[in-house]
């Protein structure tokens, strides 16, 4: 009994092992290449799938998912023989598993030495500068040539970024000295139109200020000169309107006659003709005042100076 228990161990360890290699689970965004007797027979898609057990196999399980792969630095000779490091990253999705199996030994080391070899050849035709602002046109150009040269191997290249590009330190030490160099000059061209600005706006301020000054003064003497003139009409329309007569005048220029005189400076005034007159009116109010009053002439014109008498104005006290 003991060799027949034995067999029948045998047959179901075989049979556990037939029923695993039938059943095949692949996951989702995965697929698998199953050969039979070494020669492609299908492909798995994500699912439960059904082989052949001891006849099909499978070869070789592919992620379907987009892969980001990074590159090391690689040296590149610019045009202008400057030899710079770059580091590139890729973004590759695998659109044919058959394809990506039979098509290529490696492709990741397809894709990398393809990389390498088009970055070359991309770099060479431009000089350093170019190089380091033209980081756009690098991605396209080395996109394009590498999803047209990875599409026989089932492989779809999404992105290809540029990580870093690395020039020679001596290079980096001349570019950090010319840069420093341009943002003093910026600083000082900056510096110079805020003063320059500042010496616009003040002369304008104080132009406005001369100008505002000068309306304000102007505006202020024809103020000044209307109330005068208002004034003078004021005092005018007054003395007529009270209709004054010869006695009051007279009364009023010799009242006047000694705020003329004040003064250590007035040494010579002018007497005008009227003044004759209104002592003369005055003489005939008050008696002959006019003839005991030193120092004035009423007659007139007596000198002969058309009306008017040069006198010396008397000392005051």
């Amino acid at each position: 009994m003991q060799p027949i228990i034995i067999v029948l161990i045998i047959l179901v360890v075989l049979v556990f092992i037939a029923l695993i290699k039938t059943i095949q689970v692949i996951p989702q965004a995965s697929a698998a290449i199953v050969e039979r007797f070494g020669r492609y027979t299908r492909t798995l898609n994500a699912g439960l799938n059904i082989v052949v057990p001891f006849i099909d196999s499978i070869r070789n399980r592919i992620d379907l998912r987009e892969q980001v792969v990074p590159f090391p630095p690689q040296p590149v000779i610019t045009q202008d023989n400057l030899v710079v490091n770059i580091d590139t990253v890729i973004y590759y999705q695998v659109t044919d598993a058959r394809a990506a199996t039979y098509e290529v030994a490696s492709y990741i080391q397809a894709i990398e030495q393809l990389t390498v070899t088009t970055l070359r050849n991309i770099i060479g035709g431009m000089d350093l500068e170019r190089t380091l602002t033209s980081r756009e046109e690098i991605n396209a150009a080395l996109r394009g040539v590498l999803d047209e040269a990875t599409g026989k191997w089932g492989i779809r290249v999404n992105r290809v970024e540029l990580k870093a590009i690395e020039p020679p330190t001596s290079i980096q030490d001349s570019m950090e000295k010319q840069m420093r160099a341009d943002r003093d000059k910026r600083a000082a061209i900056l510096q110079a139109e805020g003063v320059r600005q500042s010496e616009i706006l003040r002369a304008e301020g104080e132009k406005q200020s001369a100008i505002l000054r000068a309306e304000g003064e102007a505006k202020a003497a024809a103020l000044r000169a209307e109330g005068e003139a208002q004034a003078i009409r004021t005092v005018f329309e007054s003395i007529h309107a009270g209709d004054p007569d010869q006695k009051l005048l007279s009364y009023q220029y010799l009242q006047m006659l000694p705020k003329i005189a004040e003064g250590d400076a007035n040494k010579l005034w002018i007497v005008p003709s009227e003044i004759g007159d209104a002592l003369k009116g005055l003489s005939g109010a008050f008696g002959n005042l006019g003839g005991g009053m030193p120092g004035f002439n009423t007659g007139g014109n007596n000198n002969g100076n058309g009306g008017t008498e040069r006198r010396e104005a008397p000392p005051v006290d």
